[in-house]
């Protein structure tokens, strides 16, 4: 069910409004009236029908307290319906209608007329037979609202699922959907911590060649007030401390966080000129290779972590711009049964995320605090040094 059991992967949105506590019969009448089946056309012109799911299967469609609601969280999942005729089979059915007429002609060819006679003779054979469903896919997505946080946990990563969801959200609930990315995130964080300077005011590190190395980021262009390179500039500073402070770093609320890099690492140019790297390790960070292509200007986009706070331990994979989890190990609850263990699967989504955020907010304070310069120095000497 989603994130209650299994590997967790998902995207965070923060909910406009206030706090959505506490969930109740409302809330679930409002989900029950855009459910699949029951929201939008019935037959839709794009061959698309998106409603709300009860998440337990593809085709749970049932909503009710006891289930959906768990520990100040509402969990279901978006259903996603595509009705498409395969493309070999229409094919097929126009080769079919075609041969027909052609045999009628004394030349054995079809006209132009006859074939376009048969495309729309096997379009409307294939419709007709699409009608009971028989080429409907079905796919369904989870999704987890924190009232606590008033956060939304989704978990899919494809653009087309995220979209349909911001329009189903706000359809349902009458709220939008504020992506958390680095920079969001990088915003919010130095408000909470009455920051001054704006993160507007912090562009792009040149860990590589001075501060002239580059002015803007090739997966940022679109969006010149986006600070979303923030992310891949954390990874960089994560390596460094890592390889040269040691496995251990200091979090803002004065706990500690045993951090490491395993499994896999991306790595890509920030102008956009040269290729992308993928590595896959135990350690990827101490492959030569890695290095080079971080000594030749690559920034991080990926990297697996293993880390461990108040003896808890999660490994994941982060992706460092828009700050998203996939295939995160969370800790198994020993002696717990039932309702106890989802309960403590939400408790522990939430210490994870609570980890990483001051993870990167330790890297936040250093780059917009008075020692930042003097640790960019540190950095670029490490680059320069091998």
């Amino acid at each position: 069910m989603g994130f209650l059991n299994g590997r967790v992967t998902y995207v965070r949105y923060r909910v406009t409004g206030s706090s959505p506590l506490p969930f109740g019969e409302e809330l679930l009448e409002l989900v029950s009236q855009h459910a699949i089946g029951r929201h939008g056309s019935s037959d839709p012109t794009d061959g698309v029908s998106v409603g709300w799911a009860g998440g337990d299967h593809v085709l749970d469609v049932s909503f009710d307290l006891a289930k959906n609601i768990v520990n100040d969280a509402l969990h279901l999942s978006i259903r996603i319906d595509t009705d498409k005729i395969p493309g070999s089979l229409l094919r097929a059915y126009t080769k079919i209608e075609t041969d027909a007429r052609a045999q009628m002609n004394p030349s054995g060819y079809p006209t132009k007329a006859q074939r376009q006679e048969a495309k729309e003779a096997a379009r409307i054979r294939a419709e007709a037979e699409a009608a009971d469903g028989r080429f409907r896919r079905l796919a369904h997505y989870p999704v987890l609202w924190d009232g606590q946080s008033n956060i939304l946990y989704v978990g899919a990563t494809s653009n087309s699922v995220l979209e349909r969801l911001q329009g189903l959200f706000r359809e349902t609930f009458d709220r939008t959907l504020e992506p958390v990315t680095a920079g969001s995130l990088a915003y919010s964080l130095a408000e909470q911590r009455g920051q001054e300077r704006s993160v507007e005011d912090f562009g792009p590190v040149g860990f590589v060649g001075g501060d002239a190395a580059y002015s803007s980021v090739a997966w940022t262009d679109s969006d010149a007030s986006s600070r979303d390179f923030w992310g891949n500039e954390f990874l960089v500073w994560l390596w460094h401390t890592l390889q040269t402070d040691g496995d251990t770093i200091a979090l803002p609320d004065e706990s500690e966080a045993t951090v490491m890099l395993a499994k896999t690492l991306t790595l890509d140019c920030p102008r956009g000129e040269t290729g992308r790297d993928c590595l896959t390790n135990e350690g990827p960070t101490r492959l030569p290779e890695a290095f080079r292509a971080l000594q030749a200007g690559k920034m991080p986009r990926k990297v697996g972590i293993i880390v461990v706070r108040h003896g808890i331990q999660y490994e994941l994979t982060l992706q460092a711009e828009t700050l998203a989890v996939s295939g995160a190990n969370l800790p198994k609850v020993e002696g717990a049964s039932g309702n106890e263990i989802q309960v403590a699967r939400i408790d522990s989504l939430r210490h994870l995320v609570e980890t990483l955020d001051l993870l990167y907010d330790a890297y936040g304070r250093r780059r917009t605090g008075p020692e930042w310069t003097g640790e960019l120095g540190r950095i670029r000497r490490w680059l320069q040094a091998a």
